[in-house]
């Protein structure tokens, strides 16, 4: 299935009318549908005015009820994955101001158990530093002083031992310049520090031997429940369980390749020594 960012906005109403549609042609009331789905009417209707976001369970009970045909199966099944996709473009973003994509932020922090980074190509703000924060902000226009608080004051979430942590960086994640050499130096030895926490495993990916798997997003994980995707012009945020399922399972083939404990810190401390030798 193909994603174009300018059906996600419409296919929760589009969903909820394809259901409602089915119904009646189906020639069932609202009520008898519930019955044979053994859910209320209320859902029922809930589901059909689009108040209630229908999950893929829900749906499969309804298409069972009225017996759909395979094509309509397809096409629904398609509507629920748009439906649980959510396309947050820069654009916007800076519109609307990032300081309240930082609240967003902290606040699935605050609801998530297990958080599953993977990093490609950038070191994410809970592991930066000042620096390596403000040098990641450069490109928006004006004073970005606050929005680097704010991204500072979310790696607290890192010291609730309650939670659990595993970030997987690639070399380059961890070696593109962003900052100067001596800077690059202080960050790298922050995540060496931030990987002795009891709740955090840091892995490291080096760019070596084979590895016929390779990744093409940075995304990170929450739970089980959600998925989201950094692209260069926005976020794709996820909530199909299916697609959310294959990158738990991709993040643990490339776990399969990372470095851990002694051996990642080892690592890192040698490109932090490279470097401060560069300069």
């Amino acid at each position: 299935m193909t994603l174009h960012p300018e059906q996600l906005g419409r296919s929760k109403q589009e969903l909820a009318a394809t259901l409602k549609g089915l119904r009646k042609r189906a020639g069932l009331s609202g009520a008898r549908l519930a019955m044979r789905c053994n859910m209320s009417q209320s859902k029922i209707s809930r589901i059909e005015n689009g108040k209630t976001p229908a999950n893929p369970v829900d749906v499969e009970q309804i298409l069972r009820a009225l017996d759909a045909p395979p094509d309509v199966l397809a096409r629904v099944a398609e509507l629920v994955r748009l439906a649980h996709t959510e396309w947050q473009d820069l654009r916007s973003l800076r519109r609307r101001g990032l300081q309240y994509k930082q609240q967003e932020l902290a606040g699935l922090e605050a609801s998530t158990v297990e958080f599953r980074y993977f990093l490609l190509s950038m070191i994410t703000g809970l592991l930066s530093t000042p620096e390596y924060i403000r040098a990641s902000l450069a490109h928006l226009d004006g004073d970005q002083s606050g929005l680097i608080a704010r991204k500072s004051s979310r790696q607290e979430v890192l010291y609730d031992t309650r939670k659990r942590f595993t970030f997987l960086l690639s070399e380059m994640a961890l070696r593109w310049p962003l900052i100067s050499p001596p800077a690059m130096a202080m960050q790298l030895d922050r995540i060496v520090s931030v990987s002795r926490l009891p709740n955090v495993r840091i892995g490291v990916i080096p760019l070596r031997g084979i590895m016929p798997v390779a990744p093409m997003d940075t995304f990170t994980v929450y739970d089980t429940s959600l998925v989201t995707i950094e692209t260069t012009s926005g976020v794709l945020v996820i909530r199909d369980q299916r697609d959310v399922a294959m990158h738990v399972e991709a993040f643990a083939t490339m776990e399969g390749y990372a470095l851990f404990g002694g051996g990642a810190r080892e690592q890192i401390e040698r490109w932090s020594d490279d470097f401060r030798r560069s300069v």
